[in-house]
This record gives C-alpha cells, sequence and structure tokens, in this order.
C-alpha cells in the first residue's frame, strides 16, 4: 500500500487521475443519444435497458475515436498527464489489408480510457465520502457488517478504523486506475505497425542521409585540409631558398580551398534543409587538378592513364575519383616520401584504379604523422561495396602500400 502511495505524493497519480476524469467527463455529451433506444423500447426490463444504454454508449464514444485528430490530441494528453514516451502519430500513413485492425486500437482506448474513468470517479468518490462521514455520524452514516444473514452496526472506534480503510482504498483505486492507463497507453496509444515500418523507412533514410553528408565531409573537407597543410609546411621550407615553389604551393592551397568552401556551403545547406542547390561533383576529368595539388604539396606522382577515360561517366566516374582522392591523400598522408603511382586504366568490363607508395618513415617534406579517424578505408570499401565491385587495400611486399579497385561498367548507371 505505501509502495502504491508514493507515487500519489509525486504528483503523478493526480495527473492520472484528472486524465481519467477529463475521458469520463467529455463522454457525457454521448450520453442523451444513448438513451434515445433505451426510451424507445419501454417494454425491456430495466437491466436490459442498462445494457443497452451502456453499449450505445461504447459504440458511439468507439466512433468518435476513429478521427485521426482525436488520436493527436490522445496522444498529447496522454504524454504529458501520464507521462508516457508516445511519438506523435505518423501523418498520411493509414494501416491497409491485415493491418487495418490497427485503426480500431484508438476507439478500444478511448472506450477503455472512459469506463476506466467512470469506475475509478464512482468507486473512489463513494469511499472518500464514506471516509469522510462515517467518523461524525454525519449525513446518517453508520457502517454494517453483514455475513451469512446477520448485519451487525459498526460504531464508536471501530467507525474510524472503517473510515480510514475507505479512504485508503479510494487512494489505491485511483492509483490502479492510473497505473492501468499507463500500461495501455503504449500498446493502444503507441505507432501502429504501419506506422513503425513508416518510423524506421524515414530513420533508415535519415541515416541514410547522414551517411551520405558524413562521405561528403571526408572526400572534400579532410582531404583538403590534409592537403593544405602539407602544402603550408612545404611552402613553410621553401620560402627562402625557393619563392617559385613557395608561391605554388599558397596558391594551390587558395585553390583547394576555395573548392573545399563550395562542398562545405552545400553540406551545411542540406543540414539546414536549405535549397543549397546542386551538389558540387568531381569526376576523373577533375583527376589533373587534383594530381597538381599532390605536386605543390611536394608529392612525386607517377600516373599511368589506360584507356578511353572520357568515356567514363555518371557515378563511375564520381566513384573512381573520390576513391583516387582518398587513395593519393593516404599515400601522402601516411607515405614514406618517393614516388606514388596512380593507375586507371579503362576498359570495356569496368575500370581498374590503383595506388601504391612507399611506407615507412617520412623523408620528404611535411608535418610528419597526421592523426587518423580510421574511416577512410572503410568508407572506400562501403563505397565499392555499393557499387558491385572489388576491394583490395594492405602491404605491398616490405617496403610499399598497394589500395586497388575494380568498379564493374555497370555502376555509370
Amino acid at each position: 500500500m505505501i509502495r502504491g502511495i508514493r507515487p500519489l505524493l509525486r504528483g503523478s497519480t493526480y495527473a492520472g487521475v484528472l486524465f481519467a476524469s477529463c475521458g469520463a467527463l467529455a463522454s457525457l455529451p454521448l450520453l442523451p443519444f444513448a438513451l434515445l433506444p433505451a426510451l424507445s423500447w419501454r417494454s425491456a426490463s430495466e437491466s436490459v435497458q442498462i445494457v443497452l444504454v451502456l453499449l450505445v454508449w461504447a459504440v458511439l464514444v468507439g466512433v468518435v475515436g476513429l478521427a485521426r485528430p482525436v488520436r493527436r490530441a490522445l496522444v498529447v494528453s496522454a504524454r504529458r498527464l501520464l507521462r508516457v514516451p508516445l511519438p506523435n502519430p505518423v501523418a498520411g500513413r493509414r494501416p491497409s489489408g491485415s493491418l487495418g485492425l490497427d485503426r480500431w486500437r484508438t476507439p478500444l482506448w478511448l472506450v477503455l480510457h472512459v469506463a476506466v474513468g467512470w469506475t475509478g470517479a464512482l468507486a473512489s468518490g463513494v469511499l472518500f465520502i464514506m471516509g469522510l462521514s462515517l467518523p461524525g455520524n454525519w449525513l446518517g452514516a453508520e457502517a454494517r457488517a453483514s455475513l451469512f444473514g446477520t448485519s451487525v452496526r459498526v460504531s464508536g472506534g471501530w467507525s474510524w478504523v472503517v473510515a480510514a480503510v475507505c479512504l485508503l482504498l479510494a487512494v489505491a483505486i485511483c492509483v490502479l486506475v492510473t497505473k492501468a492507463l499507463r500500461w495501455a497507453a503504449p500498446r493502444l496509444l503507441g505507432p501502429s505497425a504501419a506506422e513503425r515500418l513508416a518510423l524506421a523507412a524515414e530513420r533508415e533514410q535519415l541515416l541514410a542521409e547522414r551517411n551520405r553528408i558524413a562521405h561528403e565531409l571526408h572526400d572534400s573537407i579532410g582531404h583538403t585540409l590534409t592537403a593544405a597543410t602539407i602544402q603550408a609546411a612545404v611552402a613553410g621550407e621553401a620560402l627562402s631558398a625557393d619563392p617559385a615553389t613557395a608561391r605554388a604551393a599558397m596558391r594551390s592551397i587558395e585553390e583547394s580551398t576555395r573548392a573545399a568552401l563550395k562542398d562545405l556551403d552545400y553540406v551545411l545547406g542540406v543540414l539546414r534543409e536549405e535549397q543549397s542547390g546542386t551538389a558540387p561533383t568531381r569526376t576523373l576529368a577533375d583527376l589533373p587538378e587534383l594530381l597538381d595539388r599532390l605536386r605543390h604539396a611536394g608529392a612525386v606522382v607517377e600516373p599511368e592513364l589506360s584507356g578511353d577515360l572520357a568515356q567514363v561517366q555518371g557515378a563511375l566516374s564520381r566513384a573512381a575519383y573520390r576513391i583516387l582522392q582518398e587513395g593519393l591523400t593516404n599515400a601522402l598522408r601516411h607515405g614514406a616520401g618517393g614516388p606514388i603511382v596512380a593507375r586507371v586504366a579503362a576498359g570495356p568490363d569496368g575500370l581498374d584504379l590503383t595506388v601504391v607508395n612507399r611506407i615507412g618513415v617520412r623523408t620528404g617534406p611535411g608535418p610528419g604523422a597526421f592523426p587518423t579517424s580510421g574511416h577512410g578505408l572503410p568508407g572506400l570499401a562501403e563505397r565499392v561495396r555499393l557499387l558491385h565491385g572489388e576491394f583490395q587495400a594492405g602491404p605491398d611486399g616490405t617496403q610499399h602500400w598497394r589500395l586497388a579497385v575494380r568498379l564493374p561498367a555497370r555502376a555509370s548507371a
């Protein structure tokens, strides 16, 4: 009993009783319509008329629950008064087929809400009045205990005991009413099967969009910052000895950061749900610019291009550029100097991409080791998998690291 009273002291039971009472009072305007069939069937017994009134009343309450605004109002009120974590109903989703039974959960909840509200209000109200009137014999109240036809009047000090029991029972009924509604609310007002599917689809779409934005940020901003940092180190070292090289490195930093700012504006527009324009796209046609930026950073890049690269279009060309960008930037970031070999071979069946660099201690200019997030190669593998390609990355002998990717021609769709 004490455990049941604790929620009352915190105020949650007060809100639950208020919620149940509001449901009961809201059904009163329907009671005159429920009385009409009983009034027209006067020949029926009193018990039959009462049952008929209750059934018609329940049907009318359930019909009101079919309206979508009613359900939304019930969800909001249950969330605030019952403290039940209910999501808002998914707009524009109506169950179909076997899931059509889900639409009857709200009428069932409304009937249960009204029934529990009236039962709790009447029972707790009668017990509360008894608990107040018995001790002083107010309203001529008296308590009698009957057993096997024998009736005993309760008086004196026992009236206070019966009054206390009545008050405790009234409190217990209030607690039980709140618990019953809190238990039923997630099951009848929570998301239906169709709504759960819709919410899962929306969440999947949101996660896919976030993943795409993460790829965009990593591919554009991350690589640009890496190249700009190395180029700044090269410019600092060559500033006095070779001003021309330093100026070229600074010019490359300016060009690469301008491109990165365009990418950043696009990504921020997507995050703010604004009209951000067309997404900046990089294709194999931008490969020479990428190689120039690496050379300005002090890298020695040896491209080996074969096949008709101009025929590589669409998603295949965009994916190939991003893969080469990742591989070449990783070679610049973690390599030990020496030439970086970039092979691109276009054939009728697909596209082969290879990046090979030395591993070990860095010997060329640069700021030294870079921290890594560990998302680069897994992101590449995921990109290649989505394009139904083949991916390999790992040591090639004892002194080289090799990244090899094959993309099928159907990825260009």
